[in-house]
């Protein structure tokens, strides 16, 4: 009897398999995790990539242990980073210790799980852009005309506690032009540039980096004309906290230029 029984559980089960694959059903693909990103040291949150769904409805999972812990814990919040992602919030994060992760993918045919991966919330540090970027054009009575622009640092990060430091980079362009010229304004939040074509409207953008971690992505683009008349005193300021100064240019292709003065004019080494 008992013979008879395994018989037909074991033929029921077959003929299911048979059916599904004929179907075209699988077993899902192998997920991968491909992005982590910590916006201020204090929060993280991970991004993966599906595999194929095999045809059914595909569950996933994200679960990790702490470096030195047995543990495992699922992901904490799966909604604020959207779709396949798993958000860390500030109860779940800590500094200075490895992350063990890996996603699972599961449907009525089987599971797969990702490559795990190691991640160190210190490493993987990747601000918004900075905000409020205002950008003029200033004309002294005793001086030669510039462009002045001041902007503000990102709002979830805290600068006063000195638990971070924040550098940035400005660019700009006529608006027709392929390469952007860059100027590194170190921790400052404002900054002038004296080196602009008259008659001409500028594209100016910003943007920043921790002191490890990665630059930001570029603020929106501020556009300004720049008035006809005498070109503007060629040259890049120099502030007083600002002790060294190396201007690049960069070409449509991503490519680094380095510049260098002569008295006359900024050169472009080739």
């Amino acid at each position: 009897m008992k013979e008879n029984v395994v018989s037909a559980t074991v033929f029921t089960l077959l003929l299911f398999l048979n059916t599904c694959l004929l179907n075209g059903q699988l077993p899902p693909g192998k997920p991968e995790i491909f992005k982590c990103r910590s916006p201020n040291k204090e929060t993280f949150t991970c991004w993966w990539r599906p595999g194929t769904d095999g045809g059914l409805p595909t569950n996933y999972s994200l679960t990790y242990h702490r470096e030195g812990e047995t543990l495992m814990h699922e992901c904490p919040d799966y909604i604020t980073g959207g779709p396949n992602s798993c958000h860390f919030g500030k109860q779940y994060t800590s500094m200075w210790r490895t992350y063990i992760m890996m996603v699972n993918a599961t449907n009525q045919m089987g599971s797969s799980f990702s490559d795990e991966l190691y991640v160190d919330v210190t490493y993987i540090v990747q601000p918004d852009p900075p905000l409020e970027l205002t950008v003029e054009v200033k004309q002294p009575e005793d001086r030669k005309p510039y462009l002045w622009m001041k902007w503000s640092p990102p709002t979830l990060i805290d600068l006063k506690t000195g638990w971070f430091t924040l550098l940035y980079e400005i660019r700009l362009k006529p608006e027709k032009a392929a390469e952007w010229e860059t100027h590194f304004a170190g921790q400052q939040t404002e900054f002038k540039i004296l080196s602009l074509h008259p008659g001409q409207k500028y594209l100016v953008q910003v943007r920043c980096k921790p002191d490890h971690g990665y630059w930001s992505a570029w603020s929106p683009a501020t556009f300004i004309q720049i008035p006809s008349g005498d070109p503007l005193m060629l040259g890049v300021s120099h502030y007083k906290n600002l002790k060294s100064y190396s201007p690049r240019k960069i070409s449509s292709q991503g490519r680094l230029q380095p510049a260098v003065f002569t008295k006359a004019k900024l050169t472009t080494v080739q």
